[in-house]
Formats: structure tokens, C-alpha cells, sequence
């Protein structure tokens, strides 16, 4: 077959394929037309008193509640401070799946409430609170992420006062505790490429409330490929923490540690009055970092004023007390 032949050839079998889709568009004009027609004859009303949300598949929602707060180890020497640390509170579950494990506290989500009410909710049951900073932190979706049904859960981020708090476990949890939270690395590596570069690093989360040690490892991976940039986040193995709430407690301290350098977030964790001394201790706690008392105090300067009151107990001297600057400009 000469050249000529073969692109006389290709030229009517690209002709052939079109008439054949221009046919098969035709014949589905009257179908559509049908149905458009149909629906066009009832109301908006009618229409929605014969649907059936049964048709479909649906997920349950449920919201988790991430509870932090400060609490204080006393020390046996009445000289030395008690040492702070950030609580996180946890529930142990009273029923399977995951039964006497601990777990975030939360539920499913009614038909008859937003995400938020659902969140003040199980807030209020849990804490006896309602009137405290609470943020929405990210949804979770992953297939398989509860064995009982596909969940898709919200979490939030609820920081309090540790004095304001009386616990209370919720119908589907045994009881209810505060665990110290402490993260370290592991790990971390950097793969530098033409377009780009790729960061993995390995966190061991550690939980414990004086009885019960719970640990996990969370493996977070960001990719920067010219001006795209992405992200994941994968839990490798988790001990005494149930579902996937182990990745919902990182990202939690991921979002309180970057929040807590450029927004007031941490004042939501103190008293009204406090020591310049025990605010610094918190944002240390925080950020898993000394600070230098000076440069602390300077950065503090336009975010707290003097209350003209002083704290004192056994064997220290009376220090300042002070309150947040209310007329401060929060970003």
C-alpha cells in the first residue's frame, strides 16, 4: 500500500469514527430531552417529597475532641515549682471496637446539628464546659479507618483552663483521664532532586497518665515539586490508642505549636492571672524549646498588661501578676 493509500485510509477511518459518535449523540438527545422534560413538569417540592436518600450509600459523621490543657506534677521539695506539662484528655472505651483502649473523646454527629453543636456537645459532656477556645482542626476520611461502617470524622481543638474542669466519661467510654503528651524525632531525612526536594521524618508520640503508658509512630512526608507542594501524613503502629487517633493527636500538636508563634493560642491554656515565669513554662512546653527569659519578656511586652497584683507561696517571692492585653490586635 502506497502513502498516498494509508492517509486516504486514516482520513476515512477518523471520518467513519466521528459519523459513528455525531449518531450515537442523536440518539441519546431524545433520552435526555425525555428526562429533562420530566423533571421539568414537576415542582421543586414534588421532586424532593419522592426523593429517597436511601438510593445512595451514605458515611456516618462523627466529631473528635482534642482537650488540652496545663496541669502541674507537685514536687516533693516545697522550694522548686511544680512542673508543668500539657495534658490531653483521653477516654477508655467501654465497648468494642477497640475495647479498653483509649481513645479521643467524641460521637456521631445527629441529623438535627452542625458539626460545631456536635462538637460543643460531646465538650460539655465530657468537660462540664461549653464557654472555652475550641477550633476546627481537619476532616478525616480514610476507607477503613473504623472497622464498624466508612466514618468521616472532624476533629476540633478545645484548650482550657486545667482549674475550670470536672470529668465526666461519655456513655460509650469506662472512664476518663488526663495523659501527659511528650513527641520526639526519630527521624528525619532530605532527598534533593532536579525539581525539587522531599522531607520524611518519623515522630514517636508518647502518652501517660501515671498508670498506662500508650505510644505511637506517625510518619509525616512533604513534597516540594517546583511551586506545587504536598503532604502526608501515614500512622506505622500505634500501643493502647485506638482507630487512627494517633495522627489526629499529631497534627493537633503540629497546629498548636505553629499557632502558638504568631496568635495569642496559649493565653487560652492559662488562668486570668498569671506569672510571666509560668506563661514562658508554657509556651516552652509548647514549642519543646528554652526560651531566654529576656527575649520572652520583650516579645510579651504589647501582649500582657500589669493587674498591680502579686502571686506568692511557701519559699518563693512574691512575682507579678499579669492578664492578657485585651486591646492587643490578634491576627
Amino acid at each position: 500500500m502506497s502513502r498516498g493509500d494509508r492517509e486516504n485510509r486514516a482520513s476515512s477511518d477518523t471520518g467513519a469514527q466521528a459519523e459513528l459518535h455525531a449518531e450515537q449523540l442523536d440518539r441519546s438527545k431524545p433520552v435526555l430531552s425525555s428526562l429533562q422534560q420530566e423533571l421539568s413538569a414537576i415542582s421543586e417540592e414534588e421532586f424532593l417529597r419522592t426523593y429517597d436518600a436511601g438510593d445512595y450509600e451514605r458515611p456516618s459523621v462523627t466529631v473528635d475532641m482534642l482537650v488540652f490543657t496545663i496541669r502541674s506534677e507537685e514536687q516533693e521539695n516545697y522550694r522548686k515549682l511544680a512542673e508543668p506539662e500539657l495534658g490531653l484528655l483521653l477516654i477508655r472505651r467501654g465497648g468494642h471496637p477497640y475495647l479498653d483502649q483509649w481513645a479521643l473523646p467524641g460521637g456521631f454527629v445527629s441529623m438535627q446539628e452542625s458539626l460545631e453543636d456536635a462538637a460543643r456537645r460531646e465538650l460539655q459532656t465530657e468537660t462540664g464546659l461549653d464557654d472555652i477556645y475550641l477550633e476546627q482542626l481537619y476532616t478525616w476520611g480514610d476507607v477503613g479507618r473504623d472497622p464498624r461502617t466508612r466514618v468521616i470524622s472532624c476533629s476540633y481543638m478545645a484548650l482550657v483552663d486545667s482549674s475550670e474542669l470536672e470529668l465526666e466519661a461519655g456513655d460509650d467510654a469506662s472512664e476518663a483521664s488526663w495523659f501527659r503528651v511528650e513527641q520526639r524525632l526519630i527521624e528525619e531525612k532530605r532527598h534533593i532532586h532536579e525539581l525539587g526536594r522531599v522531607t520524611e521524618r518519623r515522630l514517636q508520640l508518647m502518652l501517660s497518665n501515671g498508670t498506662e503508658q500508650l505510644s505511637a509512630i506517625v510518619e509525616t512526608k512533604e513534597q516540594v515539586q517546583g511551586r506545587v507542594r504536598s503532604s502526608s501524613l501515614s500512622l506505622l503502629q500505634a500501643q493502647g490508642i485506638a482507630f487512627d487517633h494517633a495522627k489526629i493527636i499529631h497534627y493537633a500538636l503540629e497546629r498548636l505549636r505553629a499557632k502558638s508563634e504568631y496568635t495569642d493560642i496559649a493565653f487560652n491554656l492559662m488562668p486570668e492571672k498569671f506569672t510571666l515565669t509560668a506563661l514562658q513554662k508554657v509556651y516552652e512546653i509548647i514549642s519543646g524549646k528554652k526560651l531566654l527569659a529576656a527575649a520572652f519578656r520583650r516579645k510579651m511586652a504589647d501582649w500582657v498588661i500589669e493587674t498591680g497584683e502579686y502571686a506568692s507561696s511557701a519559699g518563693h517571692r512574691p512575682s507579678r501578676l499579669y492578664r492578657l492585653n485585651p486591646e492587643r490586635e490578634v491576627i
